[in-house]
């Protein structure tokens, strides 16, 4: 239980670390529209909305499901405004869209943009963009079995450490 709530935090975390790295704002100067157009071609190669699409429809259902666990008799109404604003907020999605375009585009020179999208033209391109979720879910599943025992061990060495304090964890 401890460890999956130690699971469920890293992934928060790794998730503010990413939302941090394209935070508004955070450029100096702003990237042309060229580099925005080659990083939002390299964005749409690597099938990048998949990345956010779901997002708005998962904040709707959490919402909706705090207003239902306090009132389970709105269910009926409470689906009925999800619905409604599942689709009065897809546009928002593009918000996100296009802080992830800018972050590309201010990290890469012109030509490098350029270059990427290439590669993701490239039949080698293409497979990565097919198998890297793979990889990603793979990857995912691992940290998560690991961070599980790392924080089992950790949990473990705390026991010990506070027993020789006289504390019975």
């Amino acid at each position: 239980m401890i460890a999956s709530r130690v699971v469920r935090h890293s992934y928060s975390v790794i998730l503010a670390l990413g939302v941090l790295t394209v935070a508004p704002g955070v450029w100096a100067e702003q990237p042309s529209a060229d580099a925005i157009a080659s990083a939002k071609e390299i964005l749409d190669l690597k099938g990048a909305n998949l990345l956010y699409d779901s997002v708005i429809p998962r904040i709707v259902e959490q919402a909706k499901n705090i207003f239902l666990q306090t009132n389970p008799m709105l269910g009926k109404d409470l689906t009925d405004v999800a619905a409604q604003l599942r689709k009065e907020l897809a546009f928002r999605q593009l918000e996100v869209a296009d802080e992830i375009t800018k972050a590309y585009a201010s990290r890469f020179t012109e030509q490098e943009l350029k270059d990427i999208a290439n590669f993701y033209r490239s039949p080698i391109g293409r497979k990565v963009v097919f198998e890297e979720p793979k990889l990603l879910e793979l990857a995912a599943s691992a940290i998560q079995r690991w961070a599980g025992k790392l924080s089992d061990e950790i949990l473990d060495k705390f026991r010990t450490e506070m027993k020789k304090k006289g504390h019975d964890l």
